[in-house]
């Protein structure tokens, strides 16, 4: 069971609202058409200022730009970048108006709309190989989810209000689920080692991405 998300369960820092984010259901209606996803894995980033040490894995580690500016915002808009100039990737922004962090949505089972988002995701050139490909990796999530770069950057999943012909919401679980932690995936250096044990996944679950180092991480965890 599941619930609505508000702006206080997710004004704590981000890498304490991660692992409640685990078992949430993301539900976007793009264009009418609905899509559910159950998140299954997901990665907390701290801005600057955010917390007790700085996180040079960040967007936001040098402060407020024009592309991280919904990070420093209030909490459960949702934070959609570019990634590679092809990949609309999601985020959950987390922490007290201000303060900038966000929770990267890596990985989650689409349990409603399967069918539109195996369409999206081969529409996006992408070739969709089993059910559990859907939505595994931060890149596919957003192409199942129908949410794009800049358009609905900055779409509420708290209160779903329409932004460019969107609608997001977040439902938390009732009960927390158990979380396995670990090292980012591909970050760089110190940031994607275990110093930032900052990836939470609900272990065995097929949609989990794998795990790879990024430039210089396995150096640095050395």
């Amino acid at each position: 069971m599941t619930r609505p998300a508000t702006r206080d369960d997710l004004a704590a820092l981000p890498v304490e609202v991660a692992p409640l984010l685990l078992g949430a259901h993301l539900e976007t209606v793009v264009a009418g058409e609905r899509v559910v996803l159950r998140l299954t894995e997901v990665e907390a980033y701290h801005g600057l200022g955010t917390g007790d040490r700085p996180d040079p894995g960040s967007h936001a580690r040098s402060g407020p730009t024009a592309r991280n500016a919904t990070m420093w915002g209030e909490p459960g808009h949702l934070y959609v970048y570019l990634s590679h100039g092809i990949h609309s990737c999601v985020n959950v922004v987390c922490g007290p108006d201000g303060v900038a962090g966000g929770v990267l949505l890596r990985g989650g089972e689409v349990i409603e709309g399967t069918d539109v988002a195996e369409r999206r995701r081969r529409e996006r050139g992408g070739v969709v190989r089993a059910a559990r490909d859907l939505a595994r990796g931060p890149g596919r999530l957003g192409d199942a989810v129908g949410l794009r770069h800049p358009v609905h950057d900055g779409i509420d999943a708290v209160t779903g209000a329409e932004r460019a012909g969107a609608r997001a919401r977040l439902f938390l679980p009732d009960e927390p689920v158990a979380a396995t932690t670990g090292p980012r995936v591909g970050v760089a250096g110190i940031a994607g080692t275990d110093a930032f044990p900052w990836r939470f996944w609900i272990d065995g679950d097929p949609t989990v991405s794998a795990f790879r180092w990024g430039r210089g991480a396995a150096e640095a965890a050395r």
